[in-house]
């Protein structure tokens, strides 16, 4: 691998997933740069578990998709275990699929049928959080050498500070959305009854405890309605 051309690659990649409008548009270029960047790799995804659900994120090839649902089929698999905050593995190389039937005695053969030959899978984490695994596929074995790993480590590395900063950004933006849309609710309940600030919120809160619907969504009912009732 050409090293020095690699560090440029990655310095371009690293200022782009930080100029992406949005978490979805950075999780798509954080997968499609592994296929371009990581020598042996033909498809990549994010695998984020909720409990035993899997959820697939930006997968470049339905390749992708097959194998993070068939390790929720089956309740195992390399991905899995690496995006489970039990496990301690951060990094997995797998060479050859096909050995690793006692690991995963039901998701190795499965996974070979789909066209799996090897398989990476890196944490994708910073210093207080966790997020997934960025998983990095080859239809072929012995893909992905130690190189190959280094690369994927190092993409794993920025995707996860540009994961955090997408969705830091992500969250502000719906939370001044929020404020917005309260304060614009508050004035419609004040314009309609003698009611100060204070009282028009927790009408707002009120409502939302009652009926156990969110406080923004009880806000964008009064500013579609005109009122709550």
């Amino acid at each position: 691998m050409d090293w020095s051309r690699f560090a440029q690659q990655m310095a371009s990649m690293a200022r782009d997933l930080l100029a992406q409008e949005s978490v979805n548009a950075t999780l798509a270029r954080i997968t499609a740069s592994a296929t371009e960047l990581v020598d042996g790799c033909d498809a990549a995804g994010i695998l984020v578990l909720h409990d035993t659900k899997v959820e697939t994120l930006a997968p470049t090839h339905r390749l992708v998709t097959d194998s993070d649902l068939l390790q929720q089929q089956l309740g195992e698999g390399p991905c899995f275990d690496t995006a489970h905050r039990s496990q301690g593995e951060r990094i997995f190389r797998i060479a050859d699929l096909t050995g690793e039937h006692q690991r995963w005695p039901a998701f190795a053969p499965q996974a070979h049928a789909l066209g799996v030959g090897s398989m990476m899978g890196f944490l994708l984490f910073t210093d207080d959080e966790e997020f997934g695994a960025l998983n990095l596929y080859s239809r072929k074995p012995g893909a992905f050498t130690e190189a190959s790993e280094l690369a994927g480590w190092m993409l794993a590395s920025h995707a996860a500070v540009a994961f955090s900063s997408a969705r830091t950004h992500a969250q502000m933006e719906h939370a001044v959305a929020t404020r917005h849309v309260i304060g614009e609710a508050m004035g419609i309940l004040m314009g309609s009854r003698p009611l100060t600030e204070d009282e028009a919120f927790n009408v707002l809160r009120r409502y939302s405890q009652e009926s156990n619907i969110k406080l923004r969504e009880v806000a964008c009912l009064v500013c579609e309605q005109g009122s709550l009732y």
